[in-house]
């Protein structure tokens, strides 16, 4: 049988003078950026990102 791997998935507001740091600490927890596209406002961005799912 084979196996398909599962994704959690989350989004997440990056501030345009943090960027680096917050995916930085969203990496570390396992988390891939899968796209980035505007925020609601000029200063603001939204990163969603993907993780596989623990084996339950």
């Amino acid at each position: 049988m084979t196996s398909v791997t599962r994704f959690e998935y989350i989004t997440v507001p990056l501030l345009i003078h943090a960027t680096k740091q917050i995916l930085d600490n969203y990496g570390s927890d396992g988390w891939e950026l899968v796209q980035v596209i505007p925020g609601p406002n000029p200063e603001s961005l939204v990163a969603y990102m993907k993780r596989p799912l623990a084996d339950a």
